[in-house]
């Protein structure tokens, strides 16, 4: 039987939200703080703690820098700093599959090969410890498949190291329209997806809709930064088993409304 994680992106997603959600849905911290020990980089820290967003409990997953500057690291860097870590090889391959899309999707935004793609805020430490971290965290709870909600988008423009830039952005409608993502705009004039929570979805999501017929393990929720004031500023995750077709009432209905994304949950390399 297959274990589900299903993202309700109802304020977006972003790396830490991810992570936290599943921190909150019972993740092991400890697990994911060991492995994320075996990445080759330093000046970091992981601090995790509730709070409250839009009167609702959730996880913050926040990684703290030594120092602000970082250095800006290209898609075949951190392909061979993670082929260096001491990953279990299924969390290997996802956070590779996800920094793979995303080299593709800037790459054509930019016009260069996705080996050439010099990210800038995702290549930061930060982005990395929040992608290695959540495919840590759907190791440490069995996920074996990866699916989401329609997503919310933020409106307006963004201060990104490009310049100013419309909202969502570009990074994130390119992935998006790479994945098939189903997205929806809101009168919220701020980043809500992020291009490390876009990527997270369309390079491990094997199907976009509504939640799965599923037997409820566990749910949780993500933080994102800011306490927002129309809306909870938390992404949720629900972990289960799969219905299996035909053993009760409503069984069967897959939940994958939408496209699949190009690479399934469970084992999908990317790179």
């Amino acid at each position: 039987m297959s274990t589900v994680a299903w993202f309700n992106c109802f304020s977006g997603i972003a790396g830490d939200m991810a992570l936290g959600a599943l921190l909150d849905a019972g993740a092991d911290l400890e697990v994911v703080e060991a492995g994320l020990g075996g990445l080759p980089v330093s000046g970091w820290r992981l601090e995790v703690s509730s709070v409250l967003r839009g009167g609702l409990a959730g996880t913050r997953a926040l990684v703290v820098l030594d120092a602000a500057d970082q250095p800006h690291r290209p898609w075949s860097v951190i392909r061979d700093l993670l082929d260096a870590a001491d990953l279990p090889g299924r969390a290997r391959a996802r956070a590779q599959a996800v920094f793979a899309v995303l080299a593709e999707a800037e790459g054509r935004l930019h016009g260069v090969p996705p080996d050439q793609v010099h990210f800038h805020e995702v290549g930061a430490v930060d982005s990395i410890v929040d992608t290695v971290g959540v495919c840590l965290a759907l190791e440490s709870l069995g996920v074996d498949e990866v699916r989401s909600s329609a997503v919310a988008q933020g409106s307006g423009t963004i201060r990104a190291a490009h310049g100013v830039l419309p909202n969502p952005a570009p990074a994130v409608v390119e992935l998006f329209a790479r994945g098939g993502v189903p997205a929806y705009g809101l009168d919220e004039p701020m980043e809500l997806t992020t291009p490390t929570g876009a990527a997270l979805l369309v390079a491990l999501c094997s199907g976009f809709g509504p939640m799965p017929a599923m037997t409820v393990r566990a749910s949780g929720f993500g933080a994102g930064g800011r306490d927002l004031a129309r809306r909870a500023n938390l992404v949720q995750v629900v972990v289960g088993e799969e219905a299996v077709p035909g053993a009760g009432p409503g069984a069967g209905a897959s939940g994958a409304a939408g496209a699949a994304g190009p690479a399934a949950g469970a084992g999908a390399s990317g790179a």
